[in-house]
């Protein structure tokens, strides 16, 4: 379908016609611009209590923030990472969607901020997101959770790095994971889709800057091919814990995440897929949110 009229308001705002793509910055200058462009955001709902923490990690401590929801507990729990290409982002990035989802979902959102490239090479990200899935697994009743009730999700890297504990977490034989939420997701290290192809310019997320941050992010291209960083290319998906799977139309990201989503549903995996017409990868749409706490309150059998 054309653009939807939300997703072409979204590319005539002010702040998101001035950006300069970020392939053209050096790192410090993307994160600037990154941490810019957040300012503009809505600030998020009140949820009954948060708290900042580090937990430890494989070789420093990770940061994470923990969101609580009203009531007693104890609550399911949703491990949470952000995006921004394994470079860009912090605990603040994704604030508002964690607070949505902590309410709408009525689970403790733990939010991690794993090391980034180029400082911190694959697979420092993918480790630091499974330590701190197994940290909460292993610590569920510090932030009032039930560990059996434990998804994990993000969104496009973040995605990719919730597709990998998962991976993680079958062939190491913990934490045991019930769900994952898959938003609009990296799962490999290739550019030749046909939505590369249809959307590599123009919509916000290039084909360029999706270089670029793969370039930052593994350690020669060789790492690309391994599963913990391209989970399309695992040969195995069995075993894998039910997932939401998210697309957008206008993303040049579009094709590897049906083509995950249809892999993990050939291994056996119960999958739920979702293509959002019209939308981008930079705005897939507010009904995003509200089907991702959907699938977390089935999944977690809340009415």
């Amino acid at each position: 379908m054309p653009l939807h009229p939300l997703a072409q308001a979204f590319l005539e705002l002010p702040f998101i016609k001035a950006m300069k793509p970020l392939h053209t910055l050096s790192v410090e200058e993307a994160r600037k611009e990154f941490t810019e462009q957040g300012k503009f955001m809505p600030p998020g709902e009140p949820v009954a209590q948060v708290e900042d923490l580090t937990i430890p990690g494989p070789d420093a401590d990770i940061p994470v923030r923990i969101y609580k929801p009203g009531g007693a507990g104890p609550f399911p729990i949703f491990v949470y990472f952000h995006g921004g290409g394994w470079v860009l982002g912090d605990l603040d990035a994704q604030d508002a969607e964690c607070r949505a989802l902590t309410n709408a979902a009525v689970c403790v959102v733990v939010s991690v901020n794993y090391r980034h490239g180029p400082e911190h090479k694959f697979p420092a990200a993918a480790e630091d997101a499974y330590r701190a899935t197994k940290w909460v697994a292993d610590h569920a009743s510090r932030v009032n959770g039930d560990a059996a009730r434990l998804a994990v999700g993000g969104v496009s890297s973040g995605g990719n790095l919730a597709a990998v504990v998962a991976l993680m977490a079958r062939d190491r034989g913990s934490p045991p994971i019930k769900y994952q939420v898959l938003i609009v997701p990296i799962t490999n290290h290739a550019f030749d889709t046909t939505s590369y192809q249809e959307n590599g310019e123009g919509y916000v997320l290039t084909r360029q800057i999706m270089q670029w941050f793969w370039a930052h992010y593994l350690r020669t291209p060789a790492d690309g091919a391994n599963p913990y960083a391209s989970p399309l290319r695992a040969t195995d998906l069995r075993g894998l814990p039910p997932a939401f799977v998210t697309t957008a139309e206008y993303d040049p990201l579009r094709d590897e995440g049906q083509a995950y989503a249809e892999r993990l549903r050939d291994a056996g995996v119960v999958v739920s897929y979702r293509c959002y017409e019209g939308m981008l990868h930079m705005f897939h749409g507010p009904q995003a949110l509200h089907d991702m706490a959907d699938k977390l309150r089935s999944a977690f059998a809340l009415p």
